[in-house]
């Protein structure tokens, strides 16, 4: 699918080694000047580890115990601390031009999940400041009001291109984020479409493909106005062991 100046591809569920591999190649693709795609794909239960994360210190259950569930590790090249991606969960990864913009580049990527989610009946969604991600309204848990984060958003930029994006919870198992201290934030509570609907007493059911095409809608409209150029790299200096031919960054 096509949405003016980027595509869309559907992957379904995929393992999530394959669709990072998978990335790389439409980020080396558009490195090289070809049309910026946005990827759609669920993944089966795993964790992420960005810069922040290394040491997997927010990962509060043993390796075994992950392992003996099937629930696999990486350590990956985008910001951030941890995170989890599992059946129920859209994520969507926008390999777009980004240059220096990083900021901005971020900024939409939070507008399109708030976009989706008020298309979806959630029109509460917006950002949190200081905080990466979308948010709903908070809560109460017992006696202590919580963040609510529906969506969270994590980047890396590489050769002026953006790798990694948005995990929005559809109809995530919520339990699961119970294994980790989700992005090292402890006031917050991680919440769902389905969730959210099923609190506020909303008639209605959660649905991947409705969210699929919310979020494709909302893409198409947020970066209607994007500039899509690459920035031209400035020429090579001379040769130097300490040269570097690469500017990468990550943003959480």
């Amino acid at each position: 699918m096509t949405r003016g100046a980027f595509d869309i591809l559907d992957l379904g569920l995929m393992p999530y080694r394959e669709a990072w591999a998978l990335q790389k190649q439409h980020h080396a693709r558009v490195s090289a000047g070809g049309q910026p795609t946005l990827l759609l794909v669920e993944h089966p239960a795993v964790l992420t580890l960005g810069r922040k994360a290394r040491e997997g210190d927010n990962i509060v259950v043993t390796r075994e115990y992950l392992g003996a569930q099937g629930i696999e590790v990486f350590e990956v090249e985008r910001g951030g601390d941890v995170t989890y991606h599992g059946p129920g969960q859209l994520v969507a990864y926008a390999v777009f031009p980004v240059g220096r913009r990083v900021r901005d580049f971020l900024r939409l990527l939070e507008q399109s999940v708030i976009d989706a989610l008020g298309i979806l009946g959630l029109d509460d969604a917006r950002p949190n400041p200081g905080y990466a991600g979308v948010y709903v309204t908070d809560r109460d848990v017992n006696g202590l009001s919580r963040h609510q984060k529906i969506a969270s958003i994590g980047v890396a930029v590489k050769s002026h291109v953006a790798l990694h994006g948005v995990g929005l919870n559809i109809i995530t198992n919520l339990d699961h984020f119970d294994l980790i201290v989700p992005c090292g934030l402890t006031d917050t509570q991680m919440t769902s479409v389905a969730r959210e609907y099923d609190l506020r007493g909303l008639d209605r059911s959660a649905s991947m493909a409705e969210a699929k095409a919310a979020l494709s809608e909302a893409f198409a409209r947020t970066f209607s106005t994007y500039d899509w150029s690459l920035p031209a790299f400035p020429p090579a200096p001379s040769p130097s062991p300490a040269t570097s031919a690469v500017q990468s960054q990550q943003v959480e």
